[in-house]
């Protein structure tokens, strides 16, 4: 006697494949461009009682660059986040619209046009990663070709002379490059693969003092030194805010790879503990840690309003819904305001209203790249996108907090949004592997096209 097992009568559903959601993406993109024109013909409406002729010649011009780039998100990561291309568009286009207008104020000076140069090599940037990047588990084996190439890049401007007190600039001719930009991305590159491929030396050896379990010297030593020689050439450049977000990142990372609360104590005591040091022996930090403990001292002492209180000042005017694009005053701040200060212009012209939707905007951007991070099966690409995101986030966090008065400033360039052309290009390169990153997380295992 055989036992025979019966077929079922129906096979078992195959399991839904998530959408591409291409569809979403591109929708996103025509909103965002048209939100990015609205905002510059409301600026020409604003200063000339008229629409600038050139409106639809800017809407073109970003649509098809956001067009571009859609492109090749289509065809090289179909599966990406359809919120990523459609963020960094719009805060690229916001950007746009704010540097154009303060350049109606210094037309001496203008820098929209480079910017908008800048950034449409920050998407040509993005598109060639899309599509050349097959795999961003690639990258792994380039970990110490990008620490080596980031180092390089950080030390190279020690040799140029110094801009506004700080050596972070490469000035060849007319053209201007701030490398410790790429550096960030690259150390982020280093920083997730070692960790990956240490992470449980790093997590389970090693001595353990009270609840905090101590790597050895021979896992932990090589990052360490990285990290302190990255921050050592950042100090003695006066890039403080460039070496806040590295530390940053080096606690972050190590966190995320060990699952380890006590890095983040350690960090945050180490953090506080150098803070205090540079703000009492380094001049330049001394004086901006004065203006923030009391950023109206130099208007009791008949000096003026420095920079603080001009932008204090500015978010004050704004109100609760702004003054109106092109309608507020906050170029008094002086030559920053297109860079360091920029969001106090986002601030005193759009509101509370305004600034919490852009602010939004870059929480969404963060918590995305986050996602991609968690949904990823391989410990390299999720330290990865984990790192990039904690990229923006840090900077996000710095930038705000110094023009708003809660920390002293570091002159940083908010992402996408200020003048910069580094800034924008590295953001692009950010954005563009997070897509990478994304489209891996939400591939399913067995694609359609397999089948």
């Amino acid at each position: 006697m055989t036992a025979t097992t019966k077929a079922p009568a129906h096979p078992p559903p195959l399991a839904p494949h998530p959408a591409r959601r291409r569809g979403v993406e591109f929708s996103l993109l025509v909103c965002a461009v048209l939100i990015c024109v609205y905002g510059y013909a409301a600026v020409g409406l604003a200063r000339n009682h008229a629409v600038p002729e050139d409106a639809l010649r800017y809407g073109g011009g970003l649509g098809l660059v956001a067009l571009l780039a859609h492109l090749a998100v289509r065809l090289r990561a179909p599966y990406a986040d359809p919120l990523l291309l459609p963020i960094a568009v719009l805060l690229n286009g916001l950007g746009l619209v704010l540097i154009h207008r303060l350049d109606l104020e210094t037309p001496n000076h203008p820098a929209a046009p480079a910017q908008l140069l800048w950034s449409a090599l920050g998407v040509a940037l993005f598109t060639a990663t899309v599509l050349v990047l097959r795999d961003h588990r690639t990258l792994q084996r380039y970990a110490y070709v990008s620490v080596a190439t980031a180092l390089a890049l950080m030390i190279a401007p020690i040799l140029f002379p110094a801009v506004n007190g700080a050596r972070i600039w490469i000035r060849i001719g007319g053209l201007s490059f701030q490398p410790g930009e790429f550096a960030k991305i690259l150390l982020a590159v280093f920083f997730a693969a070692y960790l990956a491929a240490n992470h449980h030396a790093l997590a389970v050896t090693g001595r353990r003092i009270w609840r905090l379990q101590l790597p050895t010297g021979r896992v932990l030593g090589p990052i360490v030194t990285i990290w302190l020689t990255s921050v050592a050439v950042l100090i003695l450049e006066r890039d403080l805010g460039t070496s806040l977000l590295f530390f940053g990142l080096f606690v972050i990372m190590l966190y995320v790879a060990t699952g380890r609360t006590g890095w983040i104590a350690v960090g945050l005591t180490l953090a506080a503990a150098g803070a205090f040091a540079v703000g009492v022996f380094e001049p330049h930090v001394h004086s901006r840690v004065e203006d923030w403990l009391d950023p109206f001292a130099t208007i009791e002492a008949g000096r003026g309003a420095g920079q603080v209180a001009q932008s204090l000042f500015a978010f004050g005017a704004g109100g609760v819904l702004g003054t109106g694009l092109g309608l507020g005053h906050s170029t008094l701040i002086g030559f920053a305001v297109k860079s360091d200060f920029i969001l106090a212009t986002a601030g005193e012209e759009l509101g509370l209203v305004g600034l919490t939707g852009i602010l939004l905007l870059y929480g969404l951007l963060v918590a995305r790249g986050f996602d991609a991070g968690l949904h990823l099966r391989d410990p390299f690409g999720r330290l990865l996108a984990i790192g990039l995101a904690s990229i923006v986030a840090l900077q996000v966090f710095v930038i705000t907090g110094g023009v708003t008065g809660l920390i002293p400033l570091t002159g940083m360039a908010m992402p996408f949004l200020a003048q910069g052309g580094s800034s924008v290009v590295a953001n692009w390169l950010i954005v563009a592997l997070l897509i990478k990153v994304s489209h891996s997380a939400r591939t399913p295992i067995d694609p359609p096209e397999a089948r």
